[in-house]
């Protein structure tokens, strides 16, 4: 059991978890999430950890499809410029490895900020923490466990 369904437990949320095997050598982890499980790519959102011009971390909520845009990003956190987190960075706030991390659970709470297409969808599908793991839960559900709001990112 992971951190982030640990925290899911604990806060009595309405979740399901979906594990495949996990391929050491695919090109995309989200993508191939999606594929294993036999949903849609828009649907299936990767976690990725970004750092501000001010040097504080924050957290990006995307489709596995898209990449962030920066700028639109930087704009939502009322930053001038973010750019990728340093790995080790963000294995050490997060408690997660690459391709494993989940904005649940992390050792600290990070701000974080959703893609708007969360919405559009009854349930979306994000890392529960570990290569191979997903949870799927009503995107309004993950925004308020989060503390998180949706923006246009892509």
């Amino acid at each position: 059991m992971t951190p982030a369904i640990v925290f899911l437990k604990k806060k009595k949320v309405s979740f399901d978890v979906h594990q495949y095997q996990h391929e050491s050598d695919a090109a995309s982890f989200g993508i191939e999430a999606a594929q294993k499980l036999g949903i849609e790519q828009q649907q299936v959102f990767k976690t990725i950890v970004l750092e501000t011009d001010q040097k504080k971390l924050i957290v990006a909520i995307v489709p596995v499809d898209n990449q962030v845009n920066l700028k639109k990003l930087a704009k939502a956190c009322k930053v001038k410029k973010v750019v990728m987190a340093d790995k080790i960075k963000v294995q050490a706030s997060t408690g997660y490895i690459l391709g494993g991390v989940s904005p649940l659970g992390q050792k600290k709470r990070l701000p974080t900020f959703i893609n708007e297409t969360a919405l559009n969808y009854q349930q979306i599908f994000i890392s529960a923490g570990r290569r191979g793991l997903e949870v799927s839960l009503a995107a309004n559900d993950l925004s308020l466990l989060l503390q998180a709001n949706f923006y246009d990112l892509v």
